[in-house]
């Protein structure tokens, strides 16, 4: 159990480093990304500290042993990194730089990694039944 909230934890310090720098590069520079008209820096901004309360909220439960409600924002939370491409859909791959894509992709590569420790805990080491074992 403590190698696996050693684990949730670093994914999740590295997942809130990467989104703080890609909302931040986003809401800096929100008028170089294609986006629609509703796309604002305020908007990215406080999306991006919703999403990182719902880290922190997350690893609360985990350690708590409420594992299906933290997998489920996790879950959640994940969607958001995973969601990134979705800036493509508002234009040319062309009119993206390099910063950009790279911000975009390191995003997803961040909620792959929380997807990945949501498939191994519930699934591989299904630590949820150890904790109703404790229970009894």
């Amino acid at each position: 159990m403590q190698q696996s909230k050693t684990w949730l934890l670093s994914i999740l310090i590295l997942s809130i480093a990467i989104t703080s720098i890609h909302y931040t590069d986003n809401a800096i520079y929100v008028h170089e990304y294609p986006e629609p008209e509703w796309f604002t820096t305020s908007g990215v901004l406080i999306t991006w500290i919703v999403m990182t309360a719902i880290a922190i909220i997350c690893y609360w439960l985990y350690t708590r042993q409420l594992y299906w409600l933290s997998y489920f924002l996790l879950g959640l939370y994940a969607g958001t990194g995973l969601s990134s491409p979705a800036h493509y859909f508002y234009g040319e791959l062309s009119r993206f730089s390099v910063k950009m894509h790279l911000l975009i992709w390191t995003d997803v590569f961040a909620g792959l990694s929380v997807v990945a420790f949501i498939i191994w805990s519930a699934l591989i080491a299904q630590e949820w039944r150890s904790s109703k074992e404790i229970e009894k």
